[in-house]
C-alpha cells in the first residue's frame, strides 16, 4: 500500500472534522460571551469572561426573544415526540404484517412503499401543504406531525421489517399454537425482542424531526406552532437580537440531538445498518 495513503486519509478525516466542529465552536463561544467581547477585534477564539447569562435569560428570563425561545422549544419537543411515537406505533403495525403475514399484494405495497424514498421530501411540499390548508391543519401540531409522519414511516417501516424477519419463526408459532392471537403474539413475544430495533427507531425518527426546517417553516407561520430551528432563522435577521444571545438559541438547539446522538450512538448505528439491509 501507497506510504502517503495513510496520511492523505488523516488529512482528509482532519479536514472534515474541522469543517464540521468549528462552526459549532463558534456558537458555543459566542454564547458564553458579553455581547461586547463578541464583537471585540481581534476577536478572541477563546472567551476570557465566560459566562452563562446568555442561557439564564433563554431559560428564565423575560422579553420577547426569551419568550419566543421557550415557546419554540416546547412546539419542537411535542412535535417531534407525537411525530416519532405515531410513526414508531403505525411502522411497528405495517412492519410486521409485512414481514410475518401472507397476503395479496403485500410485495406490491411493500415495494411501493419503499419506492417513496426515492423521491425528494420536498417535491411533496406544494401538495401537502394545499392539502393541509384545505382541511385547516395549517399553523396546527396535527398538520406538522402528520408531515413528518408521512416522510419518516417508509424508513421506519423498513428498518422494523428487517427486525422481524431476523426473528426467529418458531417464536411466532409456538404462540399461536398455544393459542395467542396475532396482537397477543406481537405484543408478549416479538416487541420484547425487537426492542432494540424499536429504540433505533424511535431515535431516528426523533433526530430527523428534530432536524426539520423547511416544511415547518411552509406550515407553520405563527409562533404557536414554529419550532426551534425556524424561530431562531427568523430571530437572525433582527439587528435588536444581540448575537450571544442568538448563538445561545443555537446551542440549545443542537444541544438535544447531540446528546441523544452521543448516549445512544449504539442503538441508532444499528438501526441504519439494519435498514442498510434486507
Amino acid at each position: 500500500m501507497n506510504r502517503r495513503t495513510p496520511t492523505l486519509r488523516w488529512v482528509g478525516v482532519a479536514l472534515v472534522l474541522l469543517w464540521s466542529l468549528v462552526p459549532i465552536y463558534w456558537a458555543v463561544k459566542t454564547s458564553l460571551q458579553h455581547e461586547g467581547d463578541a464583537r471585540r477585534s481581534p476577536a478572541e477564539y477563546v472567551p476570557l469572561r465566560p459566562t452563562l447569562d446568555n442561557f439564564r435569560s433563554l431559560l428564565s428570563g423575560s422579553g420577547d426573544v426569551p419568550e419566543q425561545v421557550r415557546r419554540a422549544s416546547l412546539n419542537i419537543v411535542v412535535e417531534c415526540g407525537l411525530a416519532t411515537i405515531v410513526t414508531v406505533v403505525l411502522a411497528t403495525l405495517a412492519a410486521y404484517a409485512f414481514a410475518r403475514m401472507q397476503f395479496r399484494g403485500r410485495n406490491v405495497l411493500f415495494y411501493a412503499l419503499l419506492a417513496t424514498m426515492a423521491f425528494p421530501a420536498y417535491t411533496t411540499l406544494i401538495p401537502l401543504y394545499r392539502i393541509m390548508s384545505t382541511f385547516g391543519l395549517v399553523n396546527t401540531y396535527t398538520g406538522i406531525v402528520l408531515v413528518y409522519v408521512s416522510g419518516f414511516l417508509p424508513l421506519a417501516t423498513w428498518i422494523l421489517h428487517n427486525y422481524f424477519a431476523s426473528l426467529p419463526l418458531s417464536i411466532e408459532e409456538a404462540g399461536l399454537v398455544d393459542g395467542a392471537g396475532r396482537m397477543q403474539v406481537l405484543w408478549h413475544l416479538l416487541l420484547p425482542l425487537a426492542r432494540p430495533g424499536i429504540i433505533s427507531t424511535a431515535l431516528i425518527t426523533f433526530l430527523f424531526a428534530w432536524a426539520q426546517f423547511l416544511f415547518p417553516l411552509v406550515l407553520s407561520s405563527d409562533i404557536s406552532t414554529q419550532p426551534l430551528t425556524v424561530v431562531i432563522a427568523s430571530l437572525q435577521g433582527r439587528h435588536v437580537v444581540p448575537s450571544t444571545l442568538l448563538n445561545a438559541a443555537g446551542v440549545l438547539a443542537i444541544a438535544v440531538p447531540a446528546v441523544l446522538a452521543l448516549v445512544f450512538n449504539r442503538y441508532i448505528v444499528n438501526g441504519l445498518l439494519a435498514g442498510s439491509t434486507k
